[in-house]
């Protein structure tokens, strides 16, 4: 990691308002002097997630994430401290210091531009045989399905030779190591030599978020296995974080993104004028194409295929995105099993009516559920009702419960007040209605623990520093930055009292910016966010300052005295110095 000076770092933060950066990510409303908007690091329906300019920091009060404008970006693009450093330091136009890689980092890097060249050249090659006599036979395939020339440029089409070691010379030819090209996933190599992965295949480039060739894809030409053919995974290729098409469809802008199954559906959609298509890579949805898909869209249209795999994957898929904060609907294409047929069949106006029509993924999920159940038997029609009163138990606002219980009721033509019965009973046989859940942040970090009381209180009591310097003046001849917990809290409290000394006033975004761990970054930006409530009265504010003060110092106090050594006299006075000073507080009016 190179080594940036705390100067610099500040310098760089300071320099990029995190308003500005935040919100290019997450929609923030203005309360006050504070913005709050819905927190994009756990599902929620209730903005809990805080960005307050005047400490530049953010907070959320539902997970506790929380720091500065730099550890937002490391967290939610997943990004290291370097590339956050990077990138803030080129929006705000200051050049950082160049460093010397190491030779493992340099090595990585050099196997990483190669990789992405040799790449490049295969999509070259495969473009070009599509062109050419020897690939007449994917292009009338293409053809047949209605691809215009302009498409085939546009997804850069190509084609597998027929020959098993075609692209193998071809890359040879230009100098790379049989390894190297074993590494690219595009070559085998067996005591015979090197065999092209893909061969009488139309193919599919595969690209990242920054338009680079980084796998393939290649559909048989004939009736071999498989029909479809992925690149195994690289070190540039992971198919879990990548989708298909979501590099174009991403400079579209639109909040909404439809999600298809397969490379032609996505192809054949965007001939159609739905240029916001992507698909999954031939496997099931992840959470990290939902997090990818969250980062360019707020709502997502599943288009998967009518049959029952297809319906089976839109079931699999919904909670994921869910989970991410997405909101789902899911577009009905029967009679026709997939995007491609239904548009060459009806047309896309038609399909436009369908993405109009698109249904709710809640209602999906019911209507799903319904094929599992004999509604002419009473006792098996009960049973789909349970299980209703059971989903509709995974809503945590009780109005959003309501209405979906309004919705089902009206939909399937059960009686609402029976079925809200129901829920009731069904909430109270289950345990409780399920709370909003607390997802772990992307890095894996679980959400904030329950906190004690002194730890609260020392929070509180820092909070106050930070937004009013005056209590710093009240309190300081009291209680000192020793007097805080020791670790984190102590190190905060030092700080604090540091820059109130030097400056007049607390920086808590570079005091975050102090920690490397996240976890301790999450704690900062706690113990500058917390609050007690509303205090309307000057009486009422005196007197919360007063028991926090006196409860710090009390517990400093305590535990002074677990850790005593009985011959130690400086202790000893001290602590009798600090009883004294502790009753003189108890009469003092802490009047901010």
């Amino acid at each position: 990691m190179p080594f940036y000076s705390d100067e610099l770092v500040e310098e760089v933060r300071s320099r990029n308002d995190i308003v500005d950066i935040v919100s290019q990510y997450v929609h923030l409303q203005k309360r006050g002097s504070t913005y709050f908007g819905l927190c994009p690091f756990h599902n929620e329906k209730t903005p809990s997630f805080s960005v307050t300019p005047s400490k530049q920091m953010y907070y959320c009060f539902g997970c506790g994430a929380g720091g500065n404008v730099i550890t937002f970006l490391m967290n939610h693009e997943n990004m290291s401290f370097p590339e956050a450093m990077e990138m803030l330091a080129d929006r705000a136009g200051i050049e950082l210091p160049q460093r010397e890689m190491t030779a493992e980092e340099k090595m990585r890097q050099d196997k990483r531009t190669q990789l992405l060249e040799i790449n490049k050249e295969a999509a070259k090659y495969f473009y070009s045989m599509l062109r050419s006599p020897r690939g007449q036979r994917a292009m009338d395939y293409f053809i047949k399905r209605e691809l215009s020339p302009e498409t085939m440029q546009k997804f850069g089409l190509g084609y597998a030779d027929q020959y098993s070691n075609d692209l193998y010379k071809y890359l040879k030819s230009k100098g790379y190591s049989d390894q190297i090209l074993k590494d690219s996933g595009l070559v085998t190599l067996d005591e015979r030599g090197g065999h092209d992965k893909f061969w009488n295949r139309a193919m599919f480039p595969i690209m990242d978020m920054n338009g680079r060739v980084i796998a393939f894809g290649g559909r048989v030409m004939g009736d071999g296995e498989p029909k479809y053919l992925n690149s195994p995974e690289t070190m540039i290729f992971d198919k879990s974080r990548n989708l298909f098409g979501l590099y174009l469809a991403k400079k579209t802008h639109r909040e909404q993104l439809i999600l298809c199954e397969g490379y032609m559906d996505v192809i054949a959609l965007h001939q159609a004028g739905f240029d916001n298509a992507c698909a999954s890579l031939g496997t099931a949805l992840t959470s990290g194409h939902a997090n990818l898909l969250k980062r360019y869209g707020k709502e997502i249209y599943l288009s998967y295929d009518s049959d029952g795999a297809g319906v089976k994957a839109a079931l699999r898929a919904i909670p994921i995105l869910k989970e991410v904060g997405l909101t789902c609907k899911v577009i009905n294409m029967r009679p026709y099993k997939d995007p491609d047929e239904f548009i060459k069949a009806l047309g896309a106006e038609e399909y436009q009516k369908r993405i109009d029509e698109a249904e709710n993924s809640f209602m999906f999920r019911i209507r799903m559920l319904q094929d599992q159940y004999d509604m002419s038997d009473p006792e098996s029609k009960t049973a789909y009702q349970v299980a209703i009163a059971d989903m509709i138990l995974e809503f945590p606002e009780e109005i959003e419960r309501n209405n979906y219980a309004e919705a089902v009721a009206k939909q399937y033509n059960f009686s609402l007040q029976n079925l809200q019965k129901l829920i009731i009973s069904r909430a109270g046989k289950g345990g409780i209605v399920r709370k909003e859940e607390r997802k772990p942040l992307k890095s894996g970090i679980q959400p904030k623990p329950k906190q004690d009381g002194m730890q609260k209180s020392e929070r509180l009591l820092l909070t106050w520093i930070c937004e009013n310097p005056k209590v710093y003046e009240l309190i300081s001849p009291y209680v000192d930055a020793k007097d805080f917990s020791e670790g984190v809290y102590r190190q905060v409290a030092e700080e604090v009292y540091k820059q109130i000394a030097e400056s007049g006033a607390v920086n808590p975004a570079r005091i975050v910016s102090m920690f490397q761990e996240e976890e301790q970054q999450r704690l900062v930006a706690a113990i500058f966010n917390t609050t007690v409530g509303e205090l309307s009265s000057d009486s009422d504010k005196e007197k919360a300052l007063r028991e926090t003060v006196l409860r710090v110092k009390k517990n400093s106090m305590e535990q002074d005295r677990k850790n005593l050594d009985p011959s130690d006299i400086d202790a000893l006075t001290r602590i009798v110095e600090n009883k004294k000073l502790l009753e003189k507080m108890k009469r003092i009016k802490f009047n901010v």
